[in-house]
C-alpha cells in the first residue's frame, strides 16, 4: 500500500506514535488510509451541511475495510463574493484547492481519496487534484439546493440577482424585494439552477468520477445523500484494491462524454474553463474547437433554470444524468466503453430511463438541434469567446450595436444603475481577464441588473459569467485586454457585430485601424501588486486553455 511509507517498518515507529496519539489503533494502520477531503465551512450554503456527508463517507470507508482520515479544503461562495473585489478570488482558489490537496495527500501517503465538494471552483479544484495525484479517488458532492417559492412560482438565487434590476427599475417594491430574498434559498445545497456548481457536479458523473445521482439528488433529500456518501466511502476501498486511478477513468473519451452532456443539458459556460483545466492535469488537451464541434452535433434536451423554469430536483425526478446520457447514446454521441468508478459506463446506463419527458426531451424532439454553448471567433476574439447560446433570446442571436466601453465591472454597474445604457448598446467590460482582473471575475451582477431592468443589450467581456447568467452575454474573450487583445482597443461608438449561429464576433474596423490602435496601446499597471493574486497574475495562462497556471 502507498501508505506503508508512513506506517510500516522500524523507521516509522515515530510516525505510528503520532497516529496513536490521535486514537488510531494498530489494526487501523493495517488498512488502506483513505483521505476524506471535506470542504465544509459556514459561509457557503452548498457546504454548510458537509459534516454530515463526511460522516456518512467515513462510515462507508470503515464498512469497506479502510481507515478514513478527514482533512479540510477551502471554499469561496461565488454568490457572496459577487460584484466586488472578492470575486477576484474564486477562480484562483481553484489552484489553491488543488495544490493543498496535493500537499496533504502526498505528505501523508494516502492510499485513496474521497473528495467532498459542492460549489463552483471547489468541484474542478478537487478533480484537478485527483488527476494530478493519480491515486484512486471518487467525488461525492453535497447535492443541489431545492428551489424557493414566491407567489406560487419557483425562484432561486439567480432570481434575486435579477430582482435588483427590477427594484432599480421601479418594478417591485422594497417590501417585495425583502420577501423574495427571504424565500429564494430555502436551505443547504448548491444553488438550485443549472449554474456552474450543479453543472460541474453533473459532469463529474459524466466523467465517471462520481456515482449516479451525484449531480442531481437534492441536498434536502438527506437520506438519499447519506446513502450516496456511504456508497462512495465503500467504493473508494474497492478502487484502492483494484488500483483504479483517475487517469484510467478521465480519458479523452470520458472528457468527450462530459462535453456532450454539457451541451445536451445547456450547462454553465464556465465548464469551458474547468474541463480543460482538469484535462490539463491528466495530460490531455481539450481545445476550444472541440467544444464547438461537439455542440454542433448534440441536441439540447433539458431546459433548466436559468434557461428554463425547471430546476435540479426536476432533473433528478426525470432520471438524472444517466437518463440524459442514455438518450444521447441513441445518436451515438456517448462513448459507453469507458470506465467509471462503478465499472463500465454501458452497465451504468443499462437500466437508465427518462421518467419525465417534460424535463428530458427525446433526441428526436429536442428543444434545439444543437448544444447549449457556442464558441465565437472573429477580429474581436481571434482566440475565441464563449456564450451560453441556450440562454440567449432568439431576437438577440444576431445583432449589431455601438460599443459602450468600461475598464472594470464596477464602472459598468454604475452606468447601468445610472440608466445611461440604452437598448441596442453593446456593453464591453474589459481588463477583467485572468491576468487583468486578476482572477477573471464573474459578471452576474451587471447581467442580472440588465435583465431585471428589461434592457435589450449585449454584454461582452474578457472576464467570465456566472452559470446563472442568461442573455446575449459573451465571455472569455481571448486574447484578453491585459495581454494586448483587440478587446483592449475598442472605443465608445465602435460598431460590434454579433452572429452567434454563425459563430462570429467582430468589430467593424479595418485591419489597418486595429493595427494603428495596437501600436498606440500602452499596457496598464496591474490592479493588484501584492499577495496571492499578484503571483497568480504572473503565472496564469489564457482562458483559451482553461486559465491554468504554468
Amino acid at each position: 500500500m502507498r501508505s506503508d511509507i508512513v506506517k510500516k517498518g522500524s523507521t516509522r515507529t515515530a510516525h505510528r506514535s503520532l497516529f496513536y496519539a490521535m486514537g488510531y489503533t494498530p489494526e487501523d494502520l493495517k488498512k488502506p488510509l483513505i483521505g476524506v477531503v471535506n470542504s465544509f465551512n459556514e459561509i457557503i450554503p452548498g457546504h454548510f451541511h458537509l459534516r454530515d456527508i463526511a460522516d456518512a463517507v467515513k462510515l462507508g470507508v470503515s464498512a469497506g475495510g479502510g481507515t478514513p482520515v478527514e482533512f479540510p479544503s477551502i471554499g469561496i461562495c461565488d454568490g457572496i463574493a459577487m460584484g466586488h473585489d472578492g470575486m477576484k478570488y474564486p477562480l484562483p482558489s481553484r489552484e489553491l484547492i488543488a495544490d493543498s490537496i496535493e500537499a496533504v495527500a502526498t505528505g501523508h501517503g494516502f492510499d485513496g481519496l474521497v473528495l467532498i465538494p459542492n460549489c463552483d471552483k471547489i468541484v474542478p479544484g478537487m478533480l484537478m487534484a485527483a488527476a494530478r495525484l493519480n491515486i484512486p479517488s471518487i467525488v461525492v458532492s453535497g447535492g443541489p439546493m431545492l428551489s424557493g417559492r414566491y407567489k406560487g412560482a419557483d425562484i432561486s438565487v439567480s432570481t434575486m440577482f435579477e430582482a435588483a434590476g427590477l427594484y432599480e427599475a421601479g418594478k417591485i417594491t422594497a417590501d417585495e424585494l425583502d420577501c423574495m430574498e427571504k424565500s429564494a434559498c430555502p436551505g443547504c445545497g448548491s444553488c438550485a439552477g443549472l449554474f456552474t456548481a450543479n453543472t460541474m457536479n453533473c459532469l463529474t458523473e459524466a466523467l465517471g468520477m462520481g456515482l449516479p445521482g451525484n449531480g442531481t439528488i437534492p441536498a434536502a433529500h438527506f437520506g438519499a445523500r447519506r446513502m450516496l456518501a456511504k456508497a462512495a466511502g465503500e467504493t473508494i476501498v474497492h478502487l484502492v484494491e483494484r488500483d483504479l486511478k483517475p487517469r484510467d477513468i478521465m480519458t479523452k473519451k470520458a472528457f468527450a462524454n462530459a462535453i456532450t452532456v454539457d451541451m445536451g443539458i445547456g450547462g454553465s459556460s464556465n465548464t469551458v474553463l474547468h474541463l480543460p483545466a482538469i484535462a490539463y492535469e491528466a495530460g490531455i488537451e481539450l481545445p476550444l474547437e472541440l467544444f464547438d464541434t461537439i455542440s454542433g452535433k448534440t441536441p439540447y434536451i433539458t431546459k433548466l433554470s436559468p434557461g428554463g423554469t425547471n430546476h435540479m430536483q426536476d432533473l433528478n425526478e426525470a432520471g438524472g444524468i444517466s437518463a440524459v446520457m442514455k438518450e444521447l447514446e441513441k445518436l451515438g454521441l456517448i462513448h459507453t466503453d469507458v470506465t467509471t468508478v462503478t465499472g463500465e459506463l454501458s452497465e451504468r446506463l443499462k437500466h437508465a430511463v427518462i421518467e419525465r419527458s417534460d424535463v428530458i426531451k427525446s433526441v428526436e424532439q429536442p428543444y434545439r438541434r444543437t448544444g447549449g454553448i457556442a464558441i465565437l471567433k472573429g477580429n474581436l476574439a481571434p482566440d475565441g469567446a464563449v456564450v451560453k447560446e441556450s440562454a440567449v433570446a432568439e431576437d438577440m442571436l444576431v445583432l449589431k450595436g455601438p460599443a459602450r466601453v468600461f475598464d472594470s465591472e464596477d464602472k459598468a454597474i454604475e452606468a447601468i444603475v445610472g440608466k445611461t445604457i440604452k437598448d441596442g448598446d453593446v456593453v464591453i467590460i474589459r481588463y477583467e481577464g485572468p491576468q487583468g482582473g486578476p482572477g477573471m471575475r464573474e459578471m452576474l451582477n451587471p447581467t442580472a441588473i440588465i435583465t431585471g431592468m428589461g434592457l435589450k443589450v449585449a454584454l461582452l467581456t474578457d472576464g467570465r459569467f456566472s452559470g446563472a447568467t442568461r442573455g446575449a452575454c459573451i465571455g472569455h474573450i481571448a486574447p484578453e485586454a491585459m495581454a494586448g487583445g483587440p478587446i483592449g482597443l475598442i472605443r465608445d461608438g465602435d460598431i460590434i457585430a454579433i452572429d452567434i449561429p454563425g459563430r462570429m464576433l467582430n468589430v467593424e474596423l479595418s485591419d489597418n485601424e486595429l493595427a494603428e490602435r495596437k501600436a498606440a496601446w500602452v499596457k496598464p499597471a496591474p490592479k493588484v501588486t501584492t499577495g496571492y493574486l499578484a503571483r497568480y497574475a504572473k503565472l496564469v495562462t489564457s482562458a483559451k486553455i482553461g486559465a491554468v497556471l504554468k
